[in-house]
């Protein structure tokens, strides 16, 4: 696999799903972690004790991207003075509140444009800073296939992460000659919390949709964030790649 030995990771929304996935894998080969969480203090803590258990070092840190620009450089504070000079920023964090178009309300957008795409903005020029006065690192956003192809009841998510697609690609283009690459990982359905609750005939279909025919599992996701996290993927920037059994075939 890949050797991250000596390398600090921050991943938002770590204590769950597809955070808690991506920082373990990251652990695994090598990385020291910081685990944001929002409001699950025991999971993050949970999460931080099995990141000892591998013999990495690992800290907990409260904090909510959607809060705007203080709270993610709070968060990016914290995360440097306990665990140094942080290499590698995983924007995991966030949420869906589903509904029609005609139906969706503004607290319905906002939250999720607010977690989806503006906290992956604050926290990306929270960590800007220090990682082009290391002249390196690794910036990795998690869109969703729902922001390539557009998912009906989800006008907000989807919105959002498309516009996550766009960020990737002009922070890649801002910050390539310091060093620093910018990717994105695109799932398709996951087995996840979020998809938990999703009516069985829901999953019937999309399911029919993915070419592969199954869902995929969250070590999918988190061997592609270790890839991006690498150093083999140093040439890799600005690129979406979509871990979704092929549900969306761009160009």
């Amino acid at each position: 696999m890949f050797d991250l030995t000596g390398r600090t990771a921050l991943v938002t929304g770590g204590s769950r799903g597809l955070g808690r996935a991506i920082a373990l894998a990251l652990a695994g080969q090598g990385a020291d972690l910081a685990i944001n969480y929002r409001g699950n203090a025991e999971a993050a803590e949970e999460v931080a004790q099995m990141i000892t258990g591998l013999g990495r070092r690992a800290v907990t840190i409260q904090g909510d991207t959607s809060a705007g620009r203080d709270a993610c450089e709070a968060i990016v504070k914290t995360a440097v003075d306990g665990l140094g000079a942080v290499g590698i920023l995983v924007n995991n964090a966030g949420i869906t509140r589903d509904s029609l178009l005609m139906r969706m309300d503004a607290d319905e957008w906002a939250s999720v444009i607010d977690t989806n795409l503006s906290g992956p903005f604050w926290m990306t020029r929270a960590i800007a800073r220090p990682m082009v006065k290391a002249r390196g690192g690794r910036i990795i956003n998690m869109s969703s296939a729902a922001g390539r192809m557009g998912n009906a009841g989800q006008a907000n998510y989807s919105a959002a992460k498309a516009g996550l697609i766009g960020l990737t690609k002009a922070t890649a283009r801002e910050l390539a000659s310091r060093g620093i690459t910018c990717n994105a990982i695109a799932p398709g359905l996951i087995h996840t919390e979020l998809i938990a609750d999703m009516p069985p005939a829901a999953k019937d279909a999309l399911t029919a949709l993915t070419p592969l025919g199954y869902i995929g599992s969250v070590d999918d996701v988190a061997a592609a964030a270790v890839y991006f996290a690498s150093d083999e993927a140093r040439y890799v920037t600005g690129q979406v790649l979509g871990i979704d059994g092929g549900i969306v075939m761009g160009s």
